[in-house]
C-alpha cells in the first residue's frame, strides 16, 4: 500500500462526474490527475505528458503485452489506457491520485489495485439524468436514446463501487467526496504500518 490514495470516480454520462472531478482538483492541493495514453492523433492545442501520452498502436500493443496498463479500452476506434507506472510513483510519493472513468474502467483499476477508493456519482433521479442530457443539446434522438439506455444499465451496476454519492448539488456532492476521502485516509487499515512502527520503536 502507498502513502497516497487512489481515488475512482465513475457515474453515467449526465451525472455529473466530470464537474466533481474538476472541483476536487481545486479543493485539495495535494490530488493529481492520472493522464491517460491514447492511440488518436494530437489535437493542435494539447500537449504531451499533459494531456495525454500519445503513441501509436504499436507501441500501445506492446505496453499491453508488457503489462503497463491499470486499465485500457477500446473508444471510437481509438485506444485508451492508464500507465501504472506515473501512478504509483505519484502515490509513492504521498500524492492522491484521482481518475473520472467508466464502470468498465473503474473494475480494472480495482482488481489490479484492491486498495483503490471507487466513488459513484448518481443523479438524483433517472429523470432528472434525462433532463441534464437533453439540456445539453448535442444529442440526436438516436443518440440520447442510446445513451438513456448505456446509463440504466450502468447504474444496475452500483454495488461494485465503496461509495456512492447523489449529486443534486454539485458544491454539496463534491463536498461529500471530499468527506469519504479524509474519513478513508482514517481507515486503520491505512494507518496500521505506521503504528507498528511506533509500537516497535517505541523507547
Amino acid at each position: 500500500m502507498y502513502d497516497g490514495l487512489l481515488i475512482v470516480l465513475s457515474g453515467p454520462s449526465g451525472a455529473g462526474k466530470g464537474t466533481i472531478h474538476d472541483k476536487l482538483l481545486k479543493i485539495l492541493p495535494n490530488i493529481k490527475k492520472s493522464i491517460s495514453v491514447t492511440t488518436r492523433k494530437k489535437r493542435i492545442n494539447e500537449i504531451e505528458g499533459v494531456h495525454y501520452y500519445f503513441k501509436t498502436e504499436e507501441e500501445y500493443s506492446q505496453m499491453i503485452a508488457d503489462g503497463e496498463f491499470l486499465e485500457t479500452a477500446s473508444v471510437y476506434c481509438h485506444n485508451y489506457g492508464t500507465p501504472k507506472a506515473p501512478v504509483f510513483e505519484m502515490l509513492k510519493n504521498g500524492n492522491d491520485v484521482i481518475f473520472e472513468i467508466d464502470n468498465f474502467g473503474s473494475r480494472q483499476i480495482k482488481k489490479k489495485y484492491p486498495d483503490a477508493l471507487t466513488i459513484y456519482i448518481m443523479p438524483p433521479s433517472f429523470k432528472e439524468l434525462e433532463s441534464r442530457l437533453i439540456a445539453r443539446g448535442t444529442e440526436s434522438a438516436d443518440s440520447l436514446a442510446t445513451r438513456l439506455g448505456n446509463a440504466k444499465r450502468e447504474l444496475s451496476e452500483y454495488n461494485d463501487f465503496d461509495y456512492i454519492v447523489f449529486n443534486d448539488d454539485a458544491d454539496v456532492a463534491a463536498e461529500k467526496v471530499v468527506a469519504i476521502i479524509r474519513a478513508e485516509k482514517c481507515r486503520m487499515n491505512r494507518n496500521e504500518h505506521i503504528i507498528k512502527g511506533m509500537l516497535k520503536n517505541k523507547k
